[in-house]
């Protein structure tokens, strides 16, 4: 038998490895939110709690995850990528123990509010990291791998999340989450090498970051009491505050938000904005349809799992098709498309009716699906693409700053709608048809903001690489 020489063995990658565990950390916060989607009524009616402060179980986690984003994904450049990714999965890990436990709803929601800073900083630092490891010319194939991975754990969430709330009780999601943050954690501090800064000398913007988190905190305030006048006034003070945090960070030496990257940028600023429009349209979804079919079609939570897993399915399978094709097609195309795909699949919805199919509510998330899985892989590659190295980590933070505030403010609009047409009263079978009223009406406005998604993702123009990002 001839002896193999240890140094001509087949090595894996070396940037393999870390590869899989960003991937790994991009599976469980949205496994982790799909499952709590479809247990959602379990807990309302746990807590005797009305829409809203259910709506609030969802919401609390992607403001603190909007809050604290920027200034992790900023953070990462300044002190090292590799140190902030994990700080971030001992965080989340964290978030899930004080879920697990809550007693209440106020205590279920401050749970949310840590499992959000810690996913703010595993996924700030973590699409950094991935990008930073990865060549070019492979770039669209492992983001798409990194998004099939986000929507696998979407596409498990649902049917797993049902089966876990049915028979083992909601509490067991976050209980098996602990496991899994765990074993994260673990993999992050053995596997993930040490990182050099990529912007070292500078600061990070302490003013900015705060005022940064009073205007969403503020805004997101105010729009859980509308239609009340105290809640326009909240609101209106967020929207105060966000022009400020604006102007502060365009003259800042040291910005957690780029302004002028933006202004100067227009691929990079159009695809941010194209992402922003599309989680918003998009991503109460599974929170309406979820209400939709176990308070108007009855249904238990695993069933309804089962019917919700139709859309992450077939994001799953597009994502990293859409990913390689991003490396050869202009990426605007591609996301323009899926963005047109996503407005069908919403207008679809706009006609539920309590005797509606589940085999026509299955075809419109398929298609949503399609969508979004076209959308999602070319409009981030874009944007990654469109910065140089030393800026990854802001531009990430940037980008999945767009998605949490999307999925905000996707909720924001939701709670608004279900408080006036619902009211502050818990879902009993008498405010079935008004839940009913709300979901036809918020789908209604999120197909019409996804149709001027469209354009705002076609008037980018030509995806190109900035000066000096190969060899950067």
């Amino acid at each position: 038998m001839t002896e193999v020489h240890p140094s001509s063995r087949a090595a894996p990658h070396p940037a393999a490895a870390t590869i899989a565990v960003v991937i790994l950390s991009s599976f469980l916060a949205p496994f982790m939110g799909s499952a709590l989607n479809v247990a959602l009524p379990p807990i309302g009616r746990e807590f005797t709690i009305n829409a809203v402060v259910l709506g609030w179980v969802v919401t609390a986690y992607s403001l603190s995850t909007a809050v604290f984003l920027l200034p992790s994904g900023r953070l990462g450049d300044i002190r090292g990528r590799r140190q902030v990714f994990l700080w971030g999965m001992v965080v989340y890990t964290a978030g899930s123990l004080l879920s697990a436990v809550a007693p209440s709803a106020p205590w279920l929601i401050a749970g949310r509010i840590v499992h959000g800073a810690g996913s703010a900083m595993g996924f700030a630092s973590g699409m950094a990291i991935l990008v930073s490891v990865v060549p070019p010319a492979g770039r669209g194939r492992a983001l798409g791998w990194n998004v099939a991975a986000v929507y696998s754990g979407l596409s498990l969430g649902p049917f797993l999340g049902g089966l876990i709330a049915q028979g083992l009780g909601w509490r067991w999601i976050f209980i098996i989450n602990i496991a899994a943050g765990v074993i994260a954690t673990a993999l992050t501090a053995w596997k993930v090498p040490r990182d050099a800064a990529g912007a070292p000398g500078a600061r990070l913007d302490i003013w900015g970051s705060v005022n940064y988190a009073l205007a969403l905190l503020a805004f997101m305030g105010g729009l859980s009491w509308l239609p009340h006048l105290e809640g326009v006034a909240l609101s209106g003070v967020g929207v105060l505050c966000l022009a400020a945090f604006v102007r502060w960070e365009s003259r800042c030496a040291s910005p957690i938000f780029d302004v002028a990257a933006l202004r100067g940028n227009r691929v990079f600023a159009f695809a941010n904005a194209a992402a922003l429009v599309n989680y918003s349209a998009t991503a109460a979804v599974s929170f309406l349809l979820s209400l939709y079919l176990q308070y108007v079609k009855d249904l238990t939570p695993s069933q309804a799992g089962l019917v919700l897993v139709a859309q992450p399915i077939v994001m799953a399978v597009f994502s990293p098709i859409a990913g390689r094709l991003s490396d050869r097609i202009e990426p605007r195309k591609l996301a323009s498309t899926g963005m047109a795909f996503s407005a069908l699949g919403l207008l679809v919805f706009c006609f539920l009716e309590e005797g509606t199919s589940l085999g026509y509510v299955v075809g419109g998330l398929a298609v949503l699906g399609l969508g979004f899985g076209l959308f999602s892989s070319p409009n981030t590659n874009a944007v990654m693409s469109a910065v140089p190295r030393s800026h990854y980590g802001a531009a990430s933070g940037i980008l999945s700053t767009m998605r949490v505030v999307g999925q905000m403010l996707s909720m924001g609009v939701v709670m608004v709608i279900l408080a006036v047409c619902v009211g502050r009263v818990p879902l009993s079978p008498s405010a079935h048809a008004a839940v009913l009223h709300s979901v036809r009406l918020a789908f209604a406005g999120f197909a019409a903001l996804c149709v001027l998604g469209v354009f705002a993702s076609i008037v980018r123009g030509s995806d190109s690489s900035p000066p000096g990002r190969e060899g950067a």
